[in-house]
């Protein structure tokens, strides 16, 4: 295990904590379609070994599983974990899920055909520590699939007003650089035989409208809920507004609902 700074550990501690706020599985529900269509470009072949990192609630793991694949999900947050398991075993499907950190994979070496990561790996704040642990985890011609927001994306957007109301640690990379390409090439060199990067859009639909949005995402996006709470009063009114006011310029639906799209980048990286 490596060794931490006090700063570094304290940062981690508040990334858990924020990560295990809210409710990710209600969350996660209005972004299964998309989810499915990024697993639907990876082949998954009864009893491939996969492997997700920052699983969430298992809205890959689940239907990996159901696939056929032996999957093992692993994210840092203990709520997540426990409703990834509660949905493993209502549907009577046998997968492993992890409390665990991208950083530190408690797996040997190899041990994985396809290591999966969407939307979830990228907001750890050693971005080396998790490229060289995504490939040492993946065995020799295996892949590795990552679905990174971009910064200039719509997602990336958001990220971006968030911090200038609640400024990120100077510790921690920005995280949407996982969705930048040369970014990517370079933290994908070591043990890698090659890289394939390709610009996909990940489709937002909520049944209500944007101002309805907000208060969704304040409740069950951990990140977003504990940044709020933490501000004064006018300052919660000037991230609701300038949120609302992104979401409903982008809003592509006329009937009180909200639909949008934000562009990612798909990373597709062969084991050497």
């Amino acid at each position: 295990m490596s060794e931490l700074t006090p700063e570094m550990a304290a940062l981690k501690a508040r990334l858990k904590a924020a990560w295990n706020t809210g409710d990710y599985g209600r969350f996660a529900d209005y972004l299964q379609a998309s989810a499915l269509e990024f697993l639907g470009r990876i082949p998954i072949q009864p009893g491939v070994r996969l492997l997700d990192v920052a699983c969430g609630a298992g809205q890959l793991a689940i239907p990996a599983a159901r696939a056929g694949a032996d999957v093992t999900g692993i994210d840092i947050a203990p709520n997540w974990i426990a409703q990834a398991r509660a949905r493993a075993e209502a549907e009577r499907l046998t997968v492993r899920f992890d409390e665990g950190d991208a950083e530190e994979l408690p797996y040997a070496d190899g041990s994985f055909d396809i290591v999966v990561s969407l939307i979830g790996a990228m907001f750890a704040p050693r971005p080396e520590r998790v490229a060289a642990e995504l490939v040492r985890v993946c065995r020799p011609g295996g892949r590795i699939v990552m679905g990174n927001w971009t910064p200039q994306g719509l997602t990336g957007q958001v990220f971006k007003i968030i911090s200038r109301y609640a400024p990120p640690s100077p510790l921690m990379p920005p995280p949407v650089l996982w969705g930048d390409e040369a970014t990517v090439r370079e933290r994908f060199q070591a043990g890698i035989a090659e890289l394939r990067l390709s610009k996909r859009l990940y489709h937002y639909a909520y049944p209500f409208p944007p101002a309805e949005v907000f208060e969704f995402y304040c409740e069950t996006y951990g990140p977003l809920n504990r940044a709020f709470a933490a501000l004064d009063s006018d300052k919660q009114q000037g991230l609701r507004n300038e949120l609302v006011a992104l979401w409903s310029a982008h809003n592509l639906a006329d009937d009180g609902s909200t639909q949008f799209s934000s562009d990612y980048l798909e990373v597709v990286a062969i084991r050497a």
